[in-house]
């Protein structure tokens, strides 16, 4: 399976997101190469939820799994941990009411 650079796939996750009209930031910028990626979706309500991509072992893909989800300052704790272990962690976040982040969407296990 082929991965693409970090920060090939951050730059057209942005896109796509912006071309659905919904707001996102990059709130810390990793290795272009090979930094991993956090997505926080903060549905504006006070709450947010953390995702991060894992590997299946057993099938070799890959697919965002839940890190952390509840109150939004609680994530953000969660996220702020993660970026204490991994200076390279990109962290990206979504803003919509409506629970919108695409990453359900075909292209974006990568």
């Amino acid at each position: 399976m082929i991965r693409l650079a970090a920060g090939i796939w951050v730059a057209a996750y942005l896109a796509r997101l912006h071309a659905e009209g919904i707001p996102v930031y990059v709130v810390a910028r990793g290795d272009d190469t090979a930094g991993a990626v956090l997505v926080k979706l903060a549905t504006l309500d006070g709450r947010a939820t953390a995702f991060h991509r894992v590997v299946d072992l057993m099938s070799g893909t890959r697919r965002w799994d839940v890190l952390a989800e509840g109150p939004e300052a609680e994530v953000d704790t969660s996220i702020a941990r993660q970026r204490g272990f991994d200076p390279d962690l990109w962290v990206i976040e979504v803003e919509d009411a409506r629970g919108r982040h695409m990453l359900d969407q075909p292209g974006l296990d990568g």
